[in-house]
């Protein structure tokens, strides 16, 4: 009987654990082999990529004036302009709730409407840090008249706007919203061949793309996001 017993172990439970484990082991391999091969796909796309200094040349501008940017939701681009002239579009990802404009605190929407830099960061976890002045007046007074905020907040809000300062951090509107790079998920992130929206609703961008917008805004510069 024990024999027997041991037999059936032997060649029957040990198999069937072993088999499990070959099984794990090839799916991983698997799933990393496809990441790889994703992401050699994204490097082979940005090798087109054309450089800023290069742009400016193709488009013919001296110098940069009134620089704005443009921003498409739908189109997940960002467009770099000299006063009216496109010199340069570079793709970028968006909070996770794409369905709204951003309305509320942890709503994980992208604002809609035109903003300003208010205030540059330069060494900040994803790199680069471009706020904006969200929420702005025109979001401010949308609030107050539909209840979202009180007189007292709405009062704070516009103290802050018509001084040239960016809004507090936190209302109940969101805060703390801008244009930023990557950061330590830079080399993945970049190098994916689709648009992955992961931010709490700011526009985000590979690190080089944003020290090449770097090089040529401001704090007032425009952005507007439609």
């Amino acid at each position: 009987m024990e024999n027997n017993i041991e037999k059936y172990s032997d060649n029957n439970i040990y198999p069937e654990n072993f088999n499990l484990l070959k099984n794990i082991i090839f799916t991983i391999i698997t799933i990393i082999i496809f990441l790889i091969g994703i992401v050699l796909y994204g490097m082979i796309l940005n090798l087109r990529d054309v450089p800023l200094n290069e742009s400016i040349i193709k488009s013919g501008v001296d110098k940069f004036e009134n620089v704005n940017l443009v921003i498409d939701r739908k189109l997940f681009t960002l467009y770099l302009y000299s006063d009216t002239t496109l010199i340069k579009k570079y793709r970028v990802s968006f909070g996770k709730n794409l369905r709204d404009k951003k309305k509320v605190l942890n709503d994980g929407a992208t604002p809609v409407g035109v903003y300003s830099i208010c205030e540059i960061i330069e060494n900040h976890k994803y790199h680069k840090f471009f706020r904006l002045n969200y929420p702005n007046e025109s979001d401010a007074i949308d609030a107050l008249r539909n209840g979202q905020i009180s007189q007292k907040e709405f009062e704070l809000l516009m103290f802050k706007l018509q001084n040239g300062s960016c809004p507090t951090d936190k209302t109940s509107l969101g805060g703390y919203i801008g244009i930023h790079g990557i950061g330590r998920f830079n080399f993945f992130l970049k190098n994916l061949p689709f648009v992955f929206n992961w931010t709490n609703g700011s526009i985000a961008l590979s690190d080089e793309h944003i020290d090449e917008i770097f090089s040529v805004i401001s704090k007032g510069t425009k952005v507007v996001i439609k």
